[in-house]
């Protein structure tokens, strides 16, 4: 009776043995060796993020040349003046712009600039004595009998960040108080030319808001604006379909360098541009055009357009090494039994350039040559491109896909041509404060989203390489919207990009993928067959153990009693 007694007591301390050993060490052990790892995020930072508030703070200098204001009216110009406005755009989007005008007279050197016989050139006297900080402007004040702009003309806009502006006309008995309430109206105008406006704004969160909230004009320039990346490939292309009757010389790398590089050097704080052309012999357009009689031409129609570009797409080729985007400037020149062939728009009249765009793609010119040779000229007849003409419509088209949005000045406004520059810098601080935004709207909400998305799924993976990339992200978010409330906007921009570039190496990191699809119900199926063989005796045993403990203690119980 006692070595029986003796061998169930040894069973039971082999059963909790056993137990405590899985419990205590196996079930850890397997729970620490099959979790999913998951580096620290900062949620709070990035929760912060889904409610964006920006302030966009522009400096105005308004300078008064001799002139314009009476002493006694100079002894009481106020230092600075601040206005601020804001517009809630939709319950997760606010704005909030800043405009800090400061005030003062003309030195000596700016007063001998505003001398100069042309505008053109008082504006190139200003730049030489100070260049003025980017995304700022500055307002010269000029007496209404001034001879520096023409008469009927009230602001001339130069290539910098200087205007301009004729004074309109003040007696001597107006206070100084009235006298700047009239030309705060002519000053609004002249930033709102220069710098950002709301529609523009907003137009660039269209990561973030609906574009109702955007008028047509805007929402036409931002679907027509290629989308913002680290960089962009502007491949250039000559198509000759006829290479028997047409020998085509082109000097695209003389054109490049005279045309585009400028206004690509005056773009590198945007991103990096490559470029590369090509001669594509045989390539015929997708549609086959129609010829009109009265003008004794063929023609393309505007509802022919968008049957052009896919079958040239084909022939164009892409370069697989970069993932940047493409923007493609095809010049087709007719075969000669196609000569000459113009382009329609949807009223049925001859479009000057002889050229389309493609929203987010290119453009396309057509270059007819007929009325360079007779019929008796021996074929291949050698031909040499105007390239001045074929980079103008280039030019233009390469300005809207990037952005340069279409100024509609107010009337009296004349605004100065950007020049060989291809870019004035109050254009390129526009396309600036646009894409600092956009790059900002678009970082946080893939950050946003990449956060919801791993705070749902718990079993994928967070490495430290992505949660580095992560935190960077949001760093440079906090940073980029720090600088554009300060007004810094080269800063802004600098930080916004770094923002998108983390952002987006975080959201499509490949590693995110590996558990994203082994749901729970494939883990039981996999777990199941290894642990239930070895849990079911020791789970046995337990309640046999437990039922033995509670006998003892009940036959104990009726002892007593």
């Amino acid at each position: 009776m006692a070595a029986l007694q003796l061998e169930k007591q040894r069973v039971r301390n082999a059963v909790l043995a056993i137990a405590a050993v899985v419990i205590v060490v196996g079930i850890p052990l397997w729970w620490k060796t099959t979790e999913t790892y998951r580096a620290w995020l900062p949620y709070s930072e990035i929760s912060q993020l889904d409610s964006l508030q920006l302030q966009l703070s522009v400096d105005i200098e308004v300078v008064f040349s001799r002139g314009t204001l009476t002493p006694e009216q100079q002894k009481k110009v106020p230092l600075s003046h601040v206005n601020v406005k804001e517009h809630q755009v939709d319950a997760k989007t606010g704005l909030r712009y800043k405009y800090e005008t400061r005030y003062r007279t003309a030195t000596i050197m700016e007063e001998d600039a505003l001398n100069q016989p042309t505008a053109a050139e008082a504006d190139l006297s200003l730049h030489m004595l100070s260049e003025n900080s980017c995304g700022s402007v500055v307002v010269y004040v000029i007496p209404e009998s001034s001879a520096l702009l023409p008469v009927d003309v009230k602001v001339y806009v130069g290539q910098r960040r200087t205007a301009l502006l004729r004074s309109p006309p003040f007696t001597s008995s107006w206070s100084l108080k009235e006298v700047l309430s009239n030309l705060d109206v002519d000053v609004k105008q002249v930033v709102s030319t220069m710098s950002f406006g709301h529609q523009d704004i907003v137009a660039a969160l269209s990561n973030r808001v609906r574009m109702t909230k955007v008028n047509k004009e805007s929402m036409a320039d931002s679907m027509r604006t290629i989308k913002s990346s680290p960089g962009y490939e502007i491949t250039f292309s000559l198509l000759n379909p006829d290479p028997k009757s047409h020998s085509l010389h082109w000097d695209i790398e003389g054109a490049v360098q005279s045309y585009i590089q400028p206004l690509l050097n005056k773009l590198a704080p945007i991103a990096n541009f490559s470029v590369d052309s090509q001669i594509l012999y045989y390539a015929v357009l997708g549609v086959n055009p129609r010829f009109d009689n009265s003008v004794s031409a063929y023609t393309l129609g505007a509802d022919s357009l968008s049957h052009v570009i896919n079958p040239v797409e084909a022939r164009l080729g892409s370069n697989a090494a970069s993932s940047n985007p493409v923007l493609n400037f095809l010049l087709y020149v007719p075969d000669a039994h196609h000569s000459p062939l113009y382009i329609r728009d949807h009223s049925k009249r001859e479009v000057p350039s002889n050229a389309f765009h493609s929203p987010r793609w290119g453009g396309i010119m057509v270059y007819n040559v007929n009325e360079m040779y007779g019929p008796e000229a021996e074929r291949p007849v050698d031909i040499n491109i105007n390239m001045a003409k074929v980079m103008g419509v280039f030019l233009a088209q390469l300005r809207l896909m990037l952005g340069v949005q279409r100024t509609h000045p107010p009337t009296g406004f004349v605004l100065q041509s950007p020049g060989s520059a291809g870019l004035a810098d109050w254009e390129l601080d526009r396309l600036l404060w646009s894409r600092s935004v956009e790059n900002i709207a678009t970082a946080s909400t893939t950050i946003t989203s990449l956060a919801q998305l791993l705070d749902q799924i718990g079993n994928i993976v967070i490495n430290d390489n992505i949660a580095q990339q992560v935190s960077s992200a949001v760093t440079s978010l906090q940073s980029a919207v720090a600088e554009l409330e300060a007004g810094n906007l080269a800063f802004a921009l600098h930080y916004s990009r770094e923002a998108i570039l983390a952002s987006e190496r975080a959201f499509f990191d490949p590693s995110l993928l590996h558990l994203l699809y082994f749901p729970d119900d494939q883990k039981f199926a996999i777990y199941i067959p290894l642990f239930l063989p070895m849990c079911v005796p020791i789970v046995l045993s337990l309640l046999k153990t437990v039922s033995e403990a509670k006998q003892r203690l009940a036959d104990k119980q009726a002892k007593r009693d």
